[in-house]
C-alpha cells in the first residue's frame, strides 16, 4: 500500500475503540457478519426499470453467502420473462457480492437485487427470527397450488365502470352484479390447478367444471356479465 509524502512524515496514534459490527438478526441467531459467508435468509422484493414499464418481484434464499433458491416473477413487459429465465438460472450458487455485481439483463430484475441485498445485509429478511430458516424451496409456496404467479388483472373506465380479469382465486369467468349494476361477486376457474389435473389424466371438461368456483355473493345477483366481451 502507498502513502502520500505527508502521512508518512505524520507520527502514528494508536486507534482506541474496536467494537466491531453490530449483530444484526439471521435465522433465529444475533450474527456478527465480517464477510459474505456471514449472511443468511429467505426475503423477497420488487424492481423496477427505468420506464417503469414493468417491475419484479424477486424471491432469494441465502445460505452462508450463498444463494441457493431463487424465484423470479415478472409483470408489465413481455421481454421480462426471457430475462427472468436467464437470471434463475444465473442467480443459484452465486455469493451476494457476485450476484450484486452480475447484469441480469432486466433492469426491474436488477433493481429487486439490489433491494434485496440491502434488506440481507442489514438483517431485515423474512426469518430473521426464525430459527435455521426456511428450507431450500420454500420460495414455491408463495405459489400455491398449480405453482402459478398470484397476479390481479382489473381494467375500468368512466363510462363503463370496472372489469375483474383476474384474482387471487384464478381466471375471471363472469361478474355478479345486483339491481344498482355494481359488482357483489364473481365466478373464477383455477387455471394452475385445472391444468394440474389434467396433466395428471384428468378429462379436460371434468377439470374445468371442478375448479370452479365463486366468491361474494354470486348466487344473488340479479345479471352475469362477462367481464371481456359485455
Amino acid at each position: 500500500m502507498n502513502y502520500s509524502h505527508e502521512v508518512e512524515r505524520m507520527c502514528p496514534v494508536t486507534k482506541g475503540p474496536n467494537h466491531g459490527p453490530a449483530p444484526i438478526p439471521e435465522e433465529g441467531r444475533w450474527v456478527k457478519a465480517y464477510q459474505i459467508s456471514d449472511i443468511s435468509g429467505l426475503t423477497h422484493g420488487i424492481g423496477w426499470c427505468a420506464p417503469q414499464q414493468g417491475t419484479c418481484k424477486l424471491t432469494l434464499n441465502v445460505k452462508n453467502g450463498i444463494i441457493e433458491e431463487a424465484l423470479v416473477e415478472t409483470i408489465g413487459c413481455s421481454g421480462m420473462t426471457h430475462s427472468a429465465a436467464m437470471a434463475a438460472e444465473i442467480l443459484p450458487k452465486k455469493t451476494l457480492l457476485e450476484a450484486l455485481n452480475t447484469d441480469l439483463v432486466c433492469d426491474a430484475i436488477n433493481v429487486a437485487k439490489r433491494e434485496l441485498f440491502l434488506q440481507i445485509v442489514y438483517g431485515r429478511t423474512q426469518t430473521a427470527f426464525s430459527e435455521d430458516g426456511l428450507p431450500i424451496g420454500a420460495g414455491l409456496e408463495d405459489l400455491g397450488k398449480g405453482l402459478r404467479s398470484q397476479v390481479g388483472t382489473i381494467f375500468s373506465t368512466s363510462k363503463k365502470g370496472v372489469r375483474y380479469m383476474e384474482m387471487a382465486e384464478g381466471y375471471i369467468l363472469s361478474l355478479a352484479l345486483d339491481s344498482n349494476n355494481e359488482v357483489i361477486g364473481y365466478k373464477f376457474v383455477r387455471v394452475g390447478k385445472m391444468l394440474e389435473d389434467i396433466r395428471h389424466g384428468v378429462d379436460p371438461k371434468t377439470a374445468y367444471d371442478k375448479n370452479v368456483g365463486t366468491y361474494g355473493r354470486y348466487e344473488g345477483a340479479v345479471k352475469y356479465i362477462d367481464p371481456r366481451e359485455e
